[in-house]
């Protein structure tokens, strides 16, 4: 029987990052994952029952927290073969409109957290060999919007980071790819939509699970998912 694999899972509310656990579950991993409130994590996982699920609590802009995060799901679980960065926060508004305090909340969380997150995992699978690190992207990390330059500026960051780390840390036999999510993901709030409108999170998941799953000579380091109607 082959050896089973780890995830862990950065940044997890109900819609995109709750897929991502669903899914990597059902591919017989293990997996770690992480939320600022830990509550919300146990109040999914009770609704579902799954197995081998790990929930933490992480603040991914607190480099200690981070650190903790993958020395616990590594002592309980092993190294992690997958790791998804999920964490967003946003700052909108107009450039003259922005509040540069919620500007620095948002960097923090989805720029420096992918930071730390990246720091943890990589070391780890480096050290080994292999490994995936995959970040949620926006279609704000290739063009700023009116009214999103906040939310863009972290955006970019976080896509100039997966570019960087994909060049240093490919060599090195680990896989790190950024997925654009140009649109957006079906949820509660969007009930009154039409479904054609949106991304669905459980097809989404599938297509980080087949990035996980690439032959190191055809690995994609950037990959743009929205729907068929989506203008772009």
């Amino acid at each position: 029987m082959s050896e089973r694999e780890n995830a862990v899972i950065v940044g997890v509310g109900p819609g995109l990052g709750w897929h991502l656990v669903e899914t990597c579950s059902t591919e017989g991993m293990r997996v770690a994952m992480a939320a600022r409130r830990r509550e919300r994590l146990q109040s999914l996982l009770g609704e579902a029952g799954l197995a081998d699920v790990l929930a933490l609590e992480c603040d991914v802009a607190e480099a200690e927290q981070v650190e903790a995060l993958f020395a616990k799901a590594e002592s309980e679980q092993g190294p992690p073969d997958l790791v998804v960065f999920n964490a967003s926060a946003r700052a909108l508004g107009g450039v003259l409109e922005l509040d540069p305090d919620e500007v620095e909340r948002a960097w923090r969380v989805g720029a420096l957290g992918a930071l730390h997150v990246a720091q943890a995992a990589l070391a780890r699978m480096a050290k080994r060999g292999r490994g995936t690190l995959i970040f949620t992207g926006a279609t704000a990390g290739l063009r700023g919007g009116k009214g999103f330059a906040g939310f863009a500026m972290v955006k970019f960051s976080l896509r100039a980071l997966a570019q960087s780390a994909a060049r240093e840390f490919g060599p090195q036999g680990v896989h790190v790819a950024h997925v654009n999510i140009d649109g957006q993901i079906s949820s509660a709030r969007t009930a009154e939509r039409d479904p054609k409108e949106l991304l669905d999170p459980g097809a989404i998941a599938e297509t980080y699970m087949m990035l996980h799953r690439q032959h190191p000579t055809a690995w994609t380091q950037e990959l743009d998912l929205r729907p068929a109607v989506e203008k772009f």
